[in-house]
């Protein structure tokens, strides 16, 4: 579960908090003049978060290494028409089978 909390409440509250996010696993969002400005988490969700991030900036580098020599205005073009492409509605495929005419059935004696 998710609760917000102002910086006030927060900081009255602080161990039940964090009983809160240890035991249950809950998140607490925590706002100042009513906009959030950090987050308290459990260590296992924030490791798993560190590992995506670092995954990420991994793929990140190995993407920007492969298009160094690319000018950024062709590899905006690239990406603005891979967006493009993908956000065409897909047409439906075509089904490969046309309707089996129904024979009559012999009667036997």
């Amino acid at each position: 579960m998710i609760t917000e909390v102002t910086a006030v409440n927060f900081r009255q509250n602080l161990g039940e908090m964090i009983s809160q996010v240890q035991y249950r696993s809950d998140s607490i969002v925590i706002n100042k003049d009513g906009k959030p400005v950090a987050v308290l988490v459990d260590a296992e969700l924030f490791a798993r978060i560190r590992r995506m991030r670092e995954r990420f900036d991994a793929l990140s580098r190995r993407i920007a290494e492969a298009y160094a020599d690319v000018p950024v205005e062709q590899g905006m073009a690239e990406i603005d028409a891979a967006v493009v492409r993908e956000r065409q509605p897909r047409k439906p495929r075509p089904k490969n089978r046309r309707p089996r005419e129904r024979q009559p059935r012999k009667r036997q004696p």
